[in-house]
């Protein structure tokens, strides 16, 4: 692994900085919109919205920040990272707030707070949404190779390897061979001069 640079050392203290500040902030506003209570006295529809913003954004930061490194950003679409991360957060979310969904009485908030399930949730989706389109950074190289369609394959790897140790053997063992049979020889013409 290469030492890290100035710019790296320097981002990732931004980075640092970033998501600590972001979490006073994020304390803030929850203590905000657990303020916010609803007639019956539980946490309202809008503080639960502003305390799950809270967390994705949060995901988003985590994101960004995990996500550092030199060159273009690698743009791709993972249908797989929507399906199991992205779809099951907002599901877990809606279904906390809305009282006819499924499974609303499990996620729903019972002492006035985002339960812990929800706010894990929060920030799936706030790291999985980036993360459905970008997967990371891509070094770009200084030199761009030639592409030659004539060039010649290249040579070696573990096929050479194999094939070199399979003439070794045969050499060896036609070496053997040979010895073999020049004592056999040998022996038969002791034998012819002692008869």
């Amino acid at each position: 692994m290469k030492k890290p640079g100035k710019r790296e050392t320097i981002n990732l203290f931004f980075s640092a900085f970033l998501i600590l500040a972001f979490i006073v902030c994020g304390q803030f506003f929850s203590q905000f919109a657990a303020n916010l209570k609803g007639v019956d006295g539980t946490l309202s529809v809008l503080g639960q919205l502003v305390t799950v913003l809270i967390y994705v954004v949060f995901g988003l930061l985590l994101f960004y920040a995990t996500r550092v490194g030199d060159g273009k950003a690698v743009k791709r679409f993972s249908p797989l990272t929507l399906i199991i991360l992205v779809v099951p957060a907002l599901y877990i979310i809606i279904a906390s707030m809305a009282k006819f969904m499924p499974l609303n009485n499990i996620l729903a908030s019972t002492n006035g707070t985002v339960s812990v399930i929800v706010s894990l949730a929060g920030v799936a989706l706030g790291y999985g949404i980036p993360y459905t389109f970008f997967s990371g950074f891509e070094l770009e190289s200084d030199e761009q190779p030639a592409e030659d369609e004539d060039a010649a394959p290249l040579e070696g790897g573990i096929e050479a390897d194999i094939l070199e140790s399979q003439a070794d053997e045969s050499a060896e063992t036609a070496g053997e061979n040979a010895e073999e049979s020049e004592e056999a020889e040998a022996e038969d013409n002791s034998e012819a001069e002692a008869e």
